[in-house]
Formats: structure tokens, C-alpha cells, sequence
């Protein structure tokens, strides 16, 4: 009974020390950290660096903290930070930063690093090298203090899953709306899959590169543009000049 006991603890511990989570901003019932106390009736997620499960919601947590747990403003600089206790990297992958208004529904991204996230280039260890990512906020957010932003990855190797942690944050801003790409959503109940890398770091990119340009504001509606380019990122970049999402491919040595 006892030998049971020990071992079904080893698997809880080893889920829980399994892949990556987000620490700051606080993700939505994370153990980590001082946090806003949780909403009325939910409990803290240990398991929150799990991947998404093919029928969970979008944020795995939909009920937002009572109160903000950052006060950013339009064009800062911030800082995402991840655990650093036995976070498994897998390879790296791809990465987004994103932002919504409407509750969790629609996300635009505001920041992202393609290929490498977590590692410095190819690899095939799971030993993160990378634990936090430095960016400036676009300048034309939108004033909200009920946003959630969000990081998701598709990791490089290993099973195929989607990955996903929320916080809710306000925000100040002067814009009354902002255009970005579409956060890309893989390997995700209902959603195109991206296969392991296999060394080949640009797999899943055209989902990345492609993803269609759409309008939030704080008003919590959200539109597709027709009038942005939604090709690669380079020709929405030349489009749109500063409104579009700071995007980050480390290349390797």
C-alpha cells in the first residue's frame, strides 16, 4: 500500500515538473508566487505547466482573479519569466505572446519567438537555457483593466500538444483598438497539427506566418481586418510599421 502510495506521489510530482509555466505574470491559479487570492470556489493548479487538454477551454481557466495582477501601460517594456524548477523544454518550439479583450476568447499577439523558445538553437536536450523574454508592449493597446494575456507554445519534440497560461492584467492605453495576427492554436482539439520538428525548426511556420490579421479593442469586440496582409510576417511587417507584433527567431551560431 505504502510502495502504491510512493509511486502514485512520483507520478503526481513528475506531471507537475513535466514542461514549462508561466510565474510573472501570474498565471490564472498557479501555485507560484504572491498572487491575488483565488476566485470564490477554484483551486490552485498544480499541474499548471501541463498542456491544454484536447477539450479544455482556451486559458485551461476561464474565471479571472477578483483583481489585476499587473498594471502595464501601452509601449513598456515587460518582462515574462518561467520556472525554473524542472521545467522540460522540449527541444524548444515556438512561442506567443498575446493579448485580449473580450474575455479569453480572441487573443492578438503582441510579441513572439519562433523556433528556439526556451533554447539557445537546435537541440535535442530538455534542459531550458531560457527562462524569461524582455519585450516592449505595443504602443497602441487599448486602455482595459480586465485584458488577459496570454503565452502559448507548440513544443519541438515529444508528444504533440499546445500549451497555454493566462493572466489577468490591466492595461493603459491611449489607442482605441489594436491589430495584430491571430494567436496561431495547434495541435488542439479542432485545430491544424503541427508535427514533431525532427530537426527541421521551421516546421508549423506557415501556420505562424500566415495567421490572419484581427482588430480588438476595449470595447471587447473584435474584427478580422480585410485590409491587412496576412502572409509571412515580414510583408505584414512592412504593412503595418509599428503596430505590428514584435516577432523574435533566435537563429543558431
Amino acid at each position: 500500500m505504502l510502495f502504491q502510495k510512493s509511486i502514485a506521489l512520483a507520478s503526481l510530482i513528475s506531471a507537475a515538473f513535466a514542461h514549462m509555466a508561466m510565474v510573472k505574470p501570474c498565471s490564472r491559479y498557479t501555485p507560484h508566487g504572491d498572487c491575488p487570492a483565488l476566485p470564490a470556489g477554484q483551486s490552485l493548479d498544480y499541474s499548471l505547466n501541463s498542456p491544454l487538454g484536447n477539450d479544455a477551454p482556451l486559458c485551461k481557466h476561464t474565471v479571472p482573479y477578483d483583481t489585476p495582477v499587473e498594471s502595464w501601460t501601452a509601449g513598456q517594456e515587460i518582462t515574462v519569466e518561467f520556472d525554473s524548477n524542472g521545467g522540460a523544454a522540449h527541444g524548444g518550439g515556438h512561442c506567443q505572446f498575446s493579448i485580449s479583450y473580450d474575455g479569453g476568447k480572441t487573443f492578438a499577439v503582441v510579441h513572439e519567438v519562433l523556433k528556439y523558445c526556451f533554447v539557445n538553437g537546435p537541440t535535442s536536450s530538455n534542459t531550458p537555457e531560457v527562462l524569461s523574454y524582455t519585450f516592449n508592449l505595443p504602443e497602441d493597446l487599448p486602455s482595459s483593466d480586465k485584458a488577459v494575456f496570454a503565452w502559448s507554445w507548440v513544443n519541438a519534440m515529444g508528444n504533440r500538444e499546445f500549451y497555454m497560461n493566462c493572466a489577468d492584467v490591466a492595461i493603459e492605453g491611449t489607442s482605441d483598438s489594436y491589430t495584430g495576427k491571430e494567436m496561431t492554436i495547434a495541435n488542439h482539439d479542432g485545430f491544424e497539427a503541427i508535427p514533431e520538428f525532427k530537426n527541421d525548426y521551421d516546421t508549423g511556420l506557415d501556420l505562424y506566418n500566415n495567421a490572419k490579421q484581427i482588430t480588438v479593442s476595449s470595447s471587447g469586440s473584435n474584427s478580422e481586418d480585410q485590409n491587412k496582409n496576412d502572409g509571412n510576417s515580414a510583408d505584414a511587417a512592412d504593412s503595418n510599421g509599428a503596430d505590428q507584433p514584435e516577432s523574435s527567431v533566435v537563429e543558431s551560431a
